[in-house]
């Protein structure tokens, strides 16, 4: 029966006792229910187990209307009841709108927008804001490994300007990067570009690191280094700030598992103390950075294409992400 069938059933029947539906209502609500749940199971018997993860849920282009609950973990999980970060504040501005990534679960949303509202205070103008997660979280398409279950969000460390950009502008707008370049050459000097990096990209970050919601902040390791060396007092949060590759032009904040996500897998914490040592100097090594060349070519050997994380490799919860309606 369809939806307009259903609007044409009858609804004379006698007023019915308080909090009770006249038969012919209750009727109707069954069958809406039962066309519902065949829907989903149609669309449910029809996605493949193997295929990739990737392609399901970069086709959503809406939100799961169900309870907000990150599901897994970062890397290998999903979203329900995601909330969209509105593509303007009074302190922030969405970029590369094309993508479809400014989803998170409430609890991300609303970190933003407190970190945005407190970017001013340290003389940071605004944010521009990167990609968080698709509709549905999952696998990307393109570019991220994590951003799975809407509590990842990449923040530029460019401030945001005194206008309202374009929809072009914020496709086209180049990020900066803040380190020294380039960064695979043995013994190259693996520090921020002091014309481009400030003492308020630090305070921005220290603000960030500071909120009890945040797990991690990934930043270079070259910004690592001068967040050691910026701060003078407190150092706590700099526990929170890891060196990881790339983060030169942005830096990822990632919260921890929000109250009610079942199913959400936080991280171990990080290793104590302020990670200003024996790991960071690793980081600023030569080691993780230039290629090991094969001895017989003296190449770089070829990098191993991964295969998609396939749609079973995700928390079964995930595909009745994917075919709710």
């Amino acid at each position: 029966m369809t939806a307009a069938r259903l609007r044409r059933l009858p609804s004379t029947a006698a007023p019915c006792r308080a909090g009770r539906l006249a038969p012919s209502a209750a009727l109707a609500v069954a069958i809406a229910a039962a066309i519902t749940a065949s829907s989903a199971a149609m669309a449910s018997s029809s996605l493949q187990p193997d295929a990739a993860a990737k392609d399901y849920f970069g086709s959503m282009q809406e939100p799961a209307p169900l309870a907000a609950r990150a599901i897994g973990s970062y890397a290998r999980g999903c979203l329900a009841g995601a909330n969209a970060l509105p593509i303007n504040g009074p302190s922030w501005q969405v970029m590369r709108l094309s993508r479809n990534r400014n989803w998170g679960h409430p609890d991300l949303i609303a970190y933003l927008q407190d970190l945005a509202r407190a970017s001013p205070g340290v003389g940071w103008n605004g944010l521009l804001v990167g990609d968080l997660a698709q509709p549905r979280g999952g696998p990307m398409t393109s570019g991220h490994s994590s951003h799975q279950i809407g509590l990842d969000a990449d923040i530029w460390l460019t401030p945001m300007p005194n206008r309202v950009l374009t929809a072009d502008e914020r496709e086209t707008m180049s990020a900066i990067s803040m380190v020294k370049q380039p960064q695979d050459r043995a013994g190259v000097d693996r520090s921020v570009d002091p014309a481009r990096w400030t003492d308020t990209h630090a305070a921005l970050i220290r603000v960030a690191a500071r909120d009890k919601r945040v797990a991690r902040i990934f930043v270079n390791p070259a910004i690592k280094k001068a967040l050691c060396a910026f701060e003078t007092g407190d150092r706590a949060w700099l526990n929170k700030v890891r060196p990881w590759w790339g983060h030169d032009y942005h830096f990822h904040v990632r919260i921890a598992c929000p109250a009610g996500s079942i199913g959400c897998s936080d991280q171990d914490p990080p290793p104590p103390g302020d990670g200003c040592g024996a790991d960071l100097a690793w980081w600023l090594s030569d080691e993780p950075w230039v290629p090991k060349l094969d001895p017989v070519t003296g190449k770089p050997p070829p990098v191993e294409k991964k295969r998609p994380m396939a749609l079973s490799a995700l928390p079964k919860d995930c595909t009745s992400v994917l075919t709710a309606r």
